[in-house]
């Protein structure tokens, strides 16, 4: 195997059924890895986005817990507490489901730039800088 980056139309990529022979091929696997790279990056900000608004909306319930429970009963803030707990159960299951689509995403894009094929290298730069470039302006958004 080649440890260099080449510049050519045929490469196969993570997959054996993911053959490429002409030059049609690569550029559509090169739109592919491109949108792969995108997706890791939206991926990555949306997941900021969500455990900042997470947090916010965690964190206000918890607050009027307190003013209640400082007026009610003692035992009455029992349910309260329980589905706040079971909120962020759901929340944390789905933020690291949500990083395991991250990681499998990212290793995918890294091993198909260890094709060492230049196309491909490219394509997952350009499909980076243009994800960040698109997502990045949602953080702001908070």
């Amino acid at each position: 195997s080649k440890m260099h980056f080449i510049f050519s139309d045929k490469v196969v990529l993570l997959f054996d059924f993911w053959s490429v022979h002409s030059p049609a091929g690569m550029a559509l696997s090169v739109l592919v890895v491109l949108l792969l790279a995108v997706l890791y990056e939206s991926i990555k900000v949306g997941k900021a986005k969500l455990l900042y608004q997470a947090a916010v909306s965690m964190s206000i319930p918890t607050i009027q817990l307190t003013e209640e429970t400082d007026q009610d009963s003692l035992g009455s803030d029992s349910a309260p507490v329980s589905r706040t707990h079971l909120r962020w159960f759901f929340f944390h299951f789905g933020q690291s489901l949500i990083h395991v689509i991250q990681v499998v995403i990212g290793y995918f894009m890294m091993l198909a730039v260890m094709s060492y094929n230049t196309w491909i290298f490219f394509g997952v730069i350009v499909g980076s800088a243009v994800g960040y470039y698109l997502a990045y302006p949602l953080l702001s958004t908070v």
